[in-house]
């Protein structure tokens, strides 16, 4: 179809108009998340790299200390008291909003225990036991931690991969091709009133 056959209205150029305003509205918008979510990323994975690093840390104590219960109270005693253990860690998964993403917020309880909660005998038992169990204590505690942590980076990642994908759809190809289409309207209509007004003066004359 030839360009001249073309009509459009200036309704269809009102309309196009608030199109490409609403696009760039979102636009603004979107790369406001996108920078939002960023920071966000940068705090959680500097949280993560100082969760990880007290995690290895809380690991090597635990190991050393486990190590060191088993060479006093033998390694099948060191089984049957972990068999002991009466309560079980409770873990509750919650979720929390971060700047439209929801990721986890993990609540635990029961995992750090007095003497008498950890089931086995004090009397029978060496102090170095209970080092060893107080260590594995604080070791889930950083596990649970950690995996709040890195999993909410997880989620913030895949969404600021998403939100960039948009915000380039947008810059790159709607907006463009929605001010394409509107310059196309406007010069159109021009050349429309250029047309009627040679017509109008011919037949004037």
């Amino acid at each position: 179809m030839a360009i001249r056959d073309v009509k459009p209205t200036r309704s269809e150029l009102i309309e196009l108009k608030k199109k490409t305003k609403l696009a760039e509205s979102g636009h603004k918008l979107l790369k406001m998340k996108r920078d939002g979510l960023i920071l966000e990323f940068f705090e959680l994975l500097n949280k993560a790299k100082n969760v990880r690093s007290e995690l290895d840390d809380a690991y090597g104590v635990a190991s050393e200390k486990i190590g060191f219960a088993k060479s006093v109270e033998g390694d099948v005693a060191i089984r049957s008291i972990a068999f002991a253990l009466k309560d079980v860690p409770q873990i509750k998964l919650e979720s929390k909003n971060i700047m439209g993403v929801v990721v986890p917020k993990i609540e635990s309880s029961q995992v750090r225990k007095s003497l008498c909660e950890r089931g086995y005998g004090i009397l029978g038992t060496s102090s170095c036991l209970d080092e060893a169990v107080e260590a594995y204590e604080t070791f889930v505690e950083k596990i649970i931690v950690a995996a709040e942590i890195e999993t909410a980076i997880k989620k913030l990642l895949d969404d600021i991969e998403q939100t960039k994908r948009r915000v380039n759809a947008l810059e790159f190809k709607v907006i463009p091709e929605l001010s394409e289409a509107e310059r196309f309207i406007e010069l159109r209509l021009e050349e429309m009133e250029r047309e009627n007004t040679f017509r109008l003066k011919r037949i004037k004359a």
